[in-house]
Protein backbone atom coordinates (compact mmCIF):
# COMPACT_ATOMS: atom_id res chain seq x y z
CA UNK A 1 0.00 0.00 0.00
CA UNK A 2 1.31 3.20 -0.57
CA UNK A 3 2.44 5.65 2.30
CA UNK A 4 2.18 9.24 1.02
CA UNK A 5 1.39 11.34 3.65
CA UNK A 6 0.45 15.48 4.05
CA UNK A 7 2.28 17.65 6.43
CA UNK A 8 0.49 20.63 8.04
CA UNK A 9 3.06 23.02 9.47
CA UNK A 10 4.94 20.16 12.08
CA UNK A 11 2.12 17.21 11.90
CA UNK A 12 2.36 14.28 9.38
CA UNK A 13 -0.86 13.15 8.87
CA UNK A 14 -0.81 9.15 7.09
CA UNK A 15 -0.11 6.07 7.82
CA UNK A 16 1.36 5.09 11.23
CA UNK A 17 1.64 8.93 11.97
CA UNK A 18 -0.27 10.48 15.17
CA UNK A 19 -3.93 10.91 14.41
CA UNK A 20 -5.43 14.35 12.45
CA UNK A 21 -8.35 15.67 14.08
CA UNK A 22 -10.73 18.47 12.61
CA UNK A 23 -13.24 20.22 14.16
CA UNK A 24 -15.59 23.26 14.41
CA UNK A 25 -18.97 24.14 14.27
CA UNK A 26 -21.15 23.74 10.64
CA UNK A 27 -21.28 27.06 9.75
CA UNK A 28 -19.59 30.22 10.91
CA UNK A 29 -22.43 32.15 13.47
CA UNK A 30 -20.71 35.26 13.73
CA UNK A 31 -16.97 36.52 14.77
CA UNK A 32 -17.24 36.32 19.33
CA UNK A 33 -18.76 32.45 18.83
CA UNK A 34 -16.66 31.64 16.62
CA UNK A 35 -13.60 32.81 18.52
CA UNK A 36 -15.02 30.96 21.59
CA UNK A 37 -15.50 27.76 19.89
CA UNK A 38 -11.94 27.64 18.29
CA UNK A 39 -10.34 28.38 21.77
CA UNK A 40 -12.13 25.50 23.29
CA UNK A 41 -10.45 23.25 21.06
CA UNK A 42 -7.14 24.92 21.25
CA UNK A 43 -7.25 24.17 24.78
CA UNK A 44 -8.40 20.59 24.05
CA UNK A 45 -5.45 20.61 21.80
CA UNK A 46 -2.75 21.21 24.08
CA UNK A 47 -4.13 19.35 27.04
CA UNK A 48 -4.15 16.00 25.17
CA UNK A 49 -1.09 17.18 23.14
CA UNK A 50 -3.27 16.46 19.26
CA UNK A 51 -2.79 18.14 16.22
CA UNK A 52 -6.04 19.93 15.50
CA UNK A 53 -7.59 22.09 12.75
CA UNK A 54 -10.50 24.67 13.24
CA UNK A 55 -13.26 24.10 10.42
CA UNK A 56 -16.27 26.26 10.00
CA UNK A 57 -18.17 27.45 6.59
CA UNK A 58 -18.71 30.75 5.51
CA UNK A 59 -20.64 29.65 3.35
CA UNK A 60 -23.07 26.80 3.02
CA UNK A 61 -24.00 26.56 -0.16
CA UNK A 62 -26.06 23.39 -0.32
CA UNK A 63 -29.01 24.26 2.22
CA UNK A 64 -32.32 22.03 1.67
CA UNK A 65 -34.09 25.32 1.86
CA UNK A 66 -33.55 28.56 0.68
CA UNK A 67 -34.51 30.17 4.00
CA UNK A 68 -32.09 28.14 5.64
CA UNK A 69 -28.79 30.37 7.20
CA UNK A 70 -26.30 30.03 4.68
CA UNK A 71 -23.17 32.22 6.84
CA UNK A 72 -21.66 35.65 6.65
CA UNK A 73 -20.29 35.02 3.02
CA UNK A 74 -16.69 34.74 1.46
CA UNK A 75 -14.94 38.56 2.33
CA UNK A 76 -16.44 38.66 6.07
CA UNK A 77 -15.92 34.53 6.72
CA UNK A 78 -12.19 34.58 5.74
CA UNK A 79 -11.36 37.61 8.08
CA UNK A 80 -13.08 35.86 11.22
CA UNK A 81 -11.21 32.50 9.79
CA UNK A 82 -8.02 34.37 10.04
CA UNK A 83 -9.03 35.97 13.32
CA UNK A 84 -9.26 32.26 14.82
CA UNK A 85 -5.77 31.49 12.97
CA UNK A 86 -3.89 33.97 14.22
CA UNK A 87 -5.35 34.30 17.99
CA UNK A 88 -5.90 30.82 18.82
CA UNK A 89 -2.84 29.56 16.92
CA UNK A 90 -5.16 26.74 14.94
CA UNK A 91 -4.86 25.91 11.31
CA UNK A 92 -8.16 26.36 9.62
CA UNK A 93 -9.64 24.64 7.10
CA UNK A 94 -13.10 25.57 4.71
CA UNK A 95 -15.41 24.45 2.09
CA UNK A 96 -15.65 26.15 -1.41
CA UNK A 97 -17.76 25.96 -3.73
CA UNK A 98 -16.90 27.72 -6.81
CA UNK A 99 -13.68 27.75 -8.28
CA UNK A 100 -13.32 31.84 -7.82
CA UNK A 101 -13.47 31.18 -3.90
CA UNK A 102 -10.15 29.15 -4.48
CA UNK A 103 -7.33 31.76 -4.99
CA UNK A 104 -8.75 33.98 -1.13
CA UNK A 105 -9.70 30.99 0.78
CA UNK A 106 -6.15 28.88 0.37
CA UNK A 107 -4.60 32.36 0.82
CA UNK A 108 -6.09 32.09 4.87
CA UNK A 109 -6.99 28.31 4.84
CA UNK A 110 -4.20 25.46 5.27
CA UNK A 111 -6.43 23.48 3.76
CA UNK A 112 -9.54 23.74 1.06
CA UNK A 113 -12.18 21.24 1.26
CA UNK A 114 -14.79 20.50 -1.62
CA UNK A 115 -18.32 19.14 -0.63
CA UNK A 116 -18.72 15.58 -2.05
CA UNK A 117 -21.31 16.93 -4.09
CA UNK A 118 -18.71 19.02 -6.05
CA UNK A 119 -16.13 16.22 -6.25
CA UNK A 120 -16.65 15.77 -10.05
CA UNK A 121 -16.23 19.10 -11.33
CA UNK A 122 -13.30 19.52 -12.60
CA UNK A 123 -13.09 23.32 -12.99
CA UNK A 124 -13.47 23.44 -8.98
CA UNK A 125 -11.23 20.75 -8.30
CA UNK A 126 -8.49 22.35 -10.87
CA UNK A 127 -8.98 25.88 -9.21
CA UNK A 128 -8.59 24.40 -5.86
CA UNK A 129 -5.05 22.22 -6.42
CA UNK A 130 -3.44 25.35 -8.24
CA UNK A 131 -4.79 27.31 -5.27
CA UNK A 132 -3.43 25.31 -2.57
CA UNK A 133 -0.35 24.37 -4.47
CA UNK A 134 0.38 28.24 -4.32
CA UNK A 135 0.77 28.74 -1.07
CA UNK A 136 1.73 24.94 0.03
CA UNK A 137 -1.56 24.14 1.22
CA UNK A 138 -3.73 20.75 0.93
CA UNK A 139 -6.51 19.83 -0.95
CA UNK A 140 -9.37 17.34 0.87
CA UNK A 141 -11.71 16.49 -1.24
CA UNK A 142 -15.31 14.68 0.48
CA UNK A 143 -16.02 11.04 -1.64
CA UNK A 144 -19.16 11.54 -3.31
CA UNK A 145 -21.92 9.38 -1.93
CA UNK A 146 -23.05 8.37 -4.91
CA UNK A 147 -19.19 6.92 -5.94
CA UNK A 148 -16.98 4.00 -5.29
CA UNK A 149 -14.21 4.18 -2.97
CA UNK A 150 -11.34 3.40 -6.18
CA UNK A 151 -13.15 5.65 -8.45
CA UNK A 152 -12.02 8.57 -6.32
CA UNK A 153 -8.67 7.50 -8.15
CA UNK A 154 -9.94 9.85 -10.78
CA UNK A 155 -9.87 12.93 -7.96
CA UNK A 156 -6.58 12.44 -6.89
CA UNK A 157 -5.55 12.29 -10.66
CA UNK A 158 -7.17 15.51 -11.53
CA UNK A 159 -5.76 17.33 -7.97
CA UNK A 160 -2.09 15.68 -9.16
CA UNK A 161 -2.32 17.13 -13.04
CA UNK A 162 -3.26 20.61 -11.99
CA UNK A 163 -0.50 20.98 -9.50
CA UNK A 164 -0.51 19.31 -6.10
CA UNK A 165 0.01 15.96 -5.13
CA UNK A 166 -0.73 16.84 -1.23
CA UNK A 167 -4.50 15.40 -1.12
CA UNK A 168 -6.62 13.77 1.24
CA UNK A 169 -10.22 12.19 0.96
CA UNK A 170 -13.07 11.78 2.91
CA UNK A 171 -15.26 9.07 3.27
CA UNK A 172 -18.55 10.63 4.46
CA UNK A 173 -21.22 7.91 3.37
CA UNK A 174 -22.72 6.16 0.80
CA UNK A 175 -26.34 6.41 -0.28
CA UNK A 176 -28.32 3.44 0.44
CA UNK A 177 -32.02 4.16 -0.47
CA UNK A 178 -34.35 7.18 0.09
CA UNK A 179 -32.54 9.34 3.61
CA UNK A 180 -29.95 6.50 4.64
CA UNK A 181 -26.38 6.94 4.17
CA UNK A 182 -24.24 3.64 4.98
CA UNK A 183 -20.81 3.84 5.70
CA UNK A 184 -18.42 1.07 3.83
CA UNK A 185 -15.48 1.01 6.50
CA UNK A 186 -13.75 -1.06 3.18
CA UNK A 187 -13.57 2.57 1.76
CA UNK A 188 -10.92 3.13 4.13
CA UNK A 189 -8.01 0.89 2.96
CA UNK A 190 -9.30 1.23 -0.68
CA UNK A 191 -8.95 5.05 -0.84
CA UNK A 192 -5.42 5.19 0.92
CA UNK A 193 -4.45 2.36 -2.01
CA UNK A 194 -5.08 5.53 -3.95
CA UNK A 195 -1.74 7.45 -2.16
CA UNK A 196 -3.67 9.43 -0.12
CA UNK A 197 -4.37 9.86 3.63
CA UNK A 198 -7.89 8.94 4.80
CA UNK A 199 -10.57 11.44 7.20
CA UNK A 200 -13.54 10.37 8.37
CA UNK A 201 -16.56 12.61 8.29
CA UNK A 202 -18.27 11.00 11.41
CA UNK A 203 -20.61 14.31 11.44
CA UNK A 204 -21.98 14.04 7.59
CA UNK A 205 -21.84 10.19 8.04
CA UNK A 206 -24.78 10.42 10.88
CA UNK A 207 -26.93 12.40 8.16
CA UNK A 208 -30.07 11.62 7.06
CA UNK A 209 -31.45 13.33 4.53
CA UNK A 210 -34.80 14.28 3.22
CA UNK A 211 -37.59 17.05 4.10
CA UNK A 212 -37.13 20.71 4.52
CA UNK A 213 -34.02 20.40 6.50
CA UNK A 214 -31.57 17.75 7.14
CA UNK A 215 -31.78 15.07 10.24
CA UNK A 216 -29.44 13.31 11.87
CA UNK A 217 -28.03 10.53 14.57
CA UNK A 218 -25.83 12.58 17.13
CA UNK A 219 -25.59 9.72 19.27
CA UNK A 220 -23.63 7.41 16.44
CA UNK A 221 -21.27 9.60 16.30
CA UNK A 222 -18.60 8.41 18.33
CA UNK A 223 -19.38 4.61 17.53
CA UNK A 224 -18.91 5.63 13.81
CA UNK A 225 -15.08 7.51 14.80
CA UNK A 226 -13.90 4.62 16.82
CA UNK A 227 -14.75 1.84 13.98
CA UNK A 228 -13.26 4.38 11.08
CA UNK A 229 -9.82 4.10 13.20
CA UNK A 230 -10.09 0.99 14.02
CA UNK A 231 -9.89 0.87 10.56
CA UNK A 232 -6.82 2.57 9.93
CA UNK A 233 -8.24 5.94 9.00
CA UNK A 234 -5.34 9.31 8.90
CA UNK A 235 -7.83 11.70 10.46
CA UNK A 236 -11.43 12.42 11.91
CA UNK A 237 -13.47 15.48 11.53
CA UNK A 238 -16.44 16.20 13.11
CA UNK A 239 -18.66 18.86 14.11
CA UNK A 240 -19.31 20.99 17.40
CA UNK A 241 -21.22 23.16 18.77
CA UNK A 242 -21.89 24.60 22.22
CA UNK A 243 -25.74 23.63 21.66
CA UNK A 244 -26.29 21.90 18.78
CA UNK A 245 -30.22 21.89 19.43
CA UNK A 246 -29.84 25.65 18.70
CA UNK A 247 -27.12 25.53 15.74
CA UNK A 248 -27.93 27.42 12.36
CA UNK A 249 -27.11 24.10 10.67
CA UNK A 250 -26.74 20.27 11.11
CA UNK A 251 -27.64 20.54 14.85
CA UNK A 252 -28.85 16.91 14.47
CA UNK A 253 -25.57 15.71 13.83
CA UNK A 254 -22.75 17.70 15.61
CA UNK A 255 -22.00 16.75 19.23
CA UNK A 256 -22.06 19.01 22.21
CA UNK A 257 -18.96 20.95 22.43
CA UNK A 258 -18.84 20.02 26.36
CA UNK A 259 -18.15 16.43 24.90
CA UNK A 260 -15.06 16.54 21.99
CA UNK A 261 -12.24 16.08 24.51
CA UNK A 262 -13.85 12.75 25.85
CA UNK A 263 -14.59 12.19 22.02
CA UNK A 264 -10.87 12.87 21.06
CA UNK A 265 -9.19 11.03 24.10
CA UNK A 266 -10.79 7.57 22.61
CA UNK A 267 -10.30 8.37 19.06
CA UNK A 268 -6.41 8.94 20.27
CA UNK A 269 -6.32 6.09 21.99
CA UNK A 270 -7.66 3.80 19.55
CA UNK A 271 -5.45 5.23 16.94
CA UNK A 272 -2.08 4.43 19.14
CA UNK A 273 -3.06 0.48 19.41
CA UNK A 274 -3.88 0.64 15.54
CA UNK A 275 -0.13 1.84 15.30
CA UNK A 276 1.44 -0.50 17.56
CA UNK A 277 -0.44 -3.36 15.99
CA UNK A 278 0.39 -2.46 12.41
CA UNK A 279 4.28 -2.10 13.06
CA UNK A 280 3.99 -5.58 14.36
CA UNK A 281 2.44 -7.20 11.86
CA UNK A 282 5.27 -5.53 9.25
Amino acid sequence: MPNHSVTIRNHTVGRGQPLLLIAGPCVIEGEEFALEVAQRIAEIAAELNVAMVFKSSFDKANRTSIHSYRGPGLERGLEILARVRETTGLPVTTDIHDPSQAAPAAAVCEILQIPAFLARQTDLIQATAEATARHGGIINVKKPQFIAPEDAVHIVRKCEESGNSNVMLTERGTTFGYGRLVNDMRAIPIMQSLGTPVVFDATHSVQTPGGSTTGGQREMVLPLARAAVACGCDAVFCETHPNPDEAKSDGPNMIPLSQLRSFIQQLVALRRIVNELTCQNE
